[in-house]
């Protein structure tokens, strides 16, 4: 099978085109001219040069594929960037949606359990979970929007399933995406954890639920690729064991909460940029945030690892790659 992944010089499309690779498949990544060549050196990929938010270029990409994974996306939380992330997260999934209708492709479209409901540690939220509550930044509301345009897209014979990814770590994470929470860590700037809760799972799973919705996914039909729910306090934990780091001391308090926040936003104002530290991550890592990933696990296969194994694999890539020492 070839297959055309989206977004290959990110976290999850990286993974994706590696194991698409260990399994015998052809792929062809869609890349910018500006696009960071490490993550496919030394890889067996056709590259293709374009841009989801170009209509054209991602309709000549996928000439001549069998399927889809559009794993590009705009991911910055806070309160600015709503443009971009829609012409990126929004008009760039049309683009890739019309295109795999079009020639009668497969095609996951890797989503975010941000794009659904929040559920508790008692009823963890589910793919039926209506997407209420949270915070709506604009990650948020594009990537809802993004589910919006695939469903629609279905509903005119489009062959595309939905996956709902939690807080991945792992290998080959080269900007790097999430596991800057793991290097934070790492170099010993958490003694003070956010009281909220999250499902951290392991992009190598991810990957593999992936592919195999590629293969054996329902058109329409959403997976949440979730994993371990833990405190942040409890994962910062097992991160500052795993890099030998000076261990959180105790949850922040709202007080503090509001006030980083707010001082992130003021930044904002006054520099006009954005830093991570602003009253919608602040919030966000305030949620308790519980998925089930049940409807996976049956229908895809899908299996979770401890998190501390995936934050040892996660550690050791960027010792070998000198992103910590």
């Amino acid at each position: 099978m070839r297959v055309l992944v989206t977004g290959a010089t990110g976290l999850v499309g990286n993974n994706v085109a590696r194991m698409l690779l260990d399994q015998g498949h052809s792929v062809r990544v869609l890349t910018r001219a500006t696009s960071d060549r490490r993550p496919l050196s030394g890889l067996e990929v056709e590259q293709a040069q374009g841009d989801v938010r170009d209509a054209a270029s991602v309709m000549a990409a996928a000439d001549g594929v069998d399927a889809v994974v559009h794993a590009a996306a705009q991911v910055q939380i806070g309160w600015t960037g709503l443009e971009l992330s829609r012409a990126i997260n929004v008009e760039g999934t049309r683009n890739v949606a019309r295109s795999a209708r079009e020639r009668r492709l497969r095609m996951v479209h890797v989503s975010s359990v941000d794009a659904l409901g929040l559920g508790s540690a008692d009823s963890p939220a589910c793919e039926e979970t209506p997407p209420l509550g949270g915070v709506l930044c604009p990650y948020v509301i594009t990537k809802r929007e993004a589910e919006q345009v695939i469903l629609e897209e279905v509903g005119q014979g489009l062959q595309a399933s939905i996956v709902n990814p939690a807080y991945m770590l792992g290998p080959w994470d080269w900007k790097p995406s999430s596991g800057r929470m793991l290097l934070h860590v790492a170099n010993g700037w958490a003694l003070f954890a956010p009281l909220g809760q999250n499902s951290f799972c392991d992009v190598r799973d991810v990957a593999g639920g992936i592919v195999a919705a590629l293969e054996r996914g329902q058109p329409g039909r959403r997976y949440v690729l979730a994993g371990e729910t833990l405190s942040y306090f409890q994962a910062w934990r097992i991160f500052a064991e795993v890099t030998g780091a000076r261990r959180p001391r105790f949850p922040i308090g709202p007080l503090v909460r509001i006030g980083a926040g707010w001082c992130g936003d003021l930044w904002t104002k006054l520099s006009g940029r954005e830093g991570d530290v602003n009253s919608a991550a602040t919030a966000i890592a305030a949620q308790k945030r519980c998925y089930s990933s049940a409807r996976a696990e049956a229908e895809l296969g899908y299996r979770r690892r401890p998190v501390r194994e995936s934050a040892e694999a996660a550690w050791s890539w960027f010792r070998e790659y000198g992103y910590a020492k």
